[in-house]
């Protein structure tokens, strides 16, 4: 099985999932470190569009500038944090991984284990 892990190495919780990963039998780990290689808009629609999240639920608020850019208010767009978060990958949460079962935000880490 190939699984695609979206992987900043400075958050625990990332390197826990990689890890997760890397001791799973059977399982090819493609790493992306997103800040190095950003998501393009279409990679973030679809990965938002096969977890059932929301673009608002893949919202990294914490440690990024979305409460400055307005983000986290209760009317903003759909559109308006993807098109934020196509600029800047900080913005969005980590790590997300996919595989052939589906796709998931992996906090906790242990989520990982629902696709695998």
């Amino acid at each position: 099985m190939k699984a695609t892990i979206w992987h900043n190495p400075k958050c625990g919780t990332s390197r826990k999932t990689l890890a997760i990963l890397e001791e799973a039998d059977g399982v090819d780990v493609e790493v992306i470190e997103y800040l190095k290689a950003p998501y393009s808009r279409e990679k973030l629609e679809q990965l938002l569009r096969d977890s059932k999240m929301s673009a608002k639920d893949a919202l990294r608020v914490r440690g990024s500038k979305a409460e400055e850019l307005g983000l986290t208010a209760d009317d903003v767009s759909e559109e308006a944090i993807i098109s934020a978060m196509s600029q800047d990958s900080m913005l969005v949460n980590r790590p997300i991984v996919e595989t052939d079962k589906g796709v998931r935000l992996c906090r906790p880490q242990e989520i990982v284990h629902e696709i695998l």
